[in-house]
């Protein structure tokens, strides 16, 4: 009952919030901001993740309309959680059961998507730094990559797709080779520069990550 931190109130009454919030997304014409407030509150108070998972699931059985705006909004929001959060390893359990359940009612549905890509996903998330941006978030309710622009120095910028599961090495190896600098016995590495500062941006980090800060 001991109240949360960043000013939030007791878990108790946060997961309340959270309820409203996702009967709330179903009516929402634009639920971008919407979901990018649930996650921040996840990532702020990580014993709301498995309640936020259950609820999600409990959503997406048996809805008034399968396939729906509604219906498709909370597989939209499962999408991202299942892009920054991994749940206990008993809701994960629950969770893949709801996965392979959903493939095989509806086959090649929006919702089968969904799910299999958030099955591929929970097998690449560790856990994020910071919630996904809002572009992030747009790309992954269609399913698909952003793309990063990377200012190399005395060549063109580059564009690079990447995933919410994209590192920085994984992307200087990608402009290595592009440029055709693989055989260099230079290291190479990726830049975060901002109007205050320039800083290396560490191998394992996530570009997401760093696109979320910027944002």
């Amino acid at each position: 009952t001991a109240p949360g931190p960043r000013g939030y109130a007791t878990l108790r009454d946060e997961a309340v919030k959270l309820f409203n919030s996702l009967q709330q997304l179903e009516l929402e014409r634009d639920p971008v901001l919407l979901m990018q407030g649930i996650l921040q509150t996840c990532l702020d108070l990580p014993p709301l993740v498995d309640e936020i998972y259950c609820q999600l699931v409990k959503q997406t059985t048996e809805p008034p309309a399968p396939g729906g705006q509604g219906d498709l909004h909370y597989w939209q929001l499962l999408t991202c959680m299942s892009c920054t959060f991994l749940p206990s390893p008993p809701v994960l359990r629950f969770l893949c059961f709801h996965l392979d359940r959903t493939e095989r009612r509806f086959p090649a549905s929006e919702m089968a998507k969904y799910a299999c890509f958030i099955r591929e996903a929970l097998g690449k998330t560790k856990g994020r730094e910071c919630v996904p941006s809002l572009e992030e978030i747009l790309m992954l309710m269609q399913r698909q990559e952003m793309i990063c622009t990377v200012h190399c120095p005395g060549a063109p910028a580059c564009s690079v797709a990447i995933s919410s599961h994209t590192t920085a090495q994984e992307v200087a190896q990608e402009l290595v080779s592009r440029l055709g600098l693989s055989q260099s016995p230079n290291l190479f590495a990726l830049y975060e520069q901002s109007r205050r500062r320039e800083q290396p941006v560490g191998s394992a980090t996530l570009l997401a990550d760093v696109l979320t800060r910027f944002e």
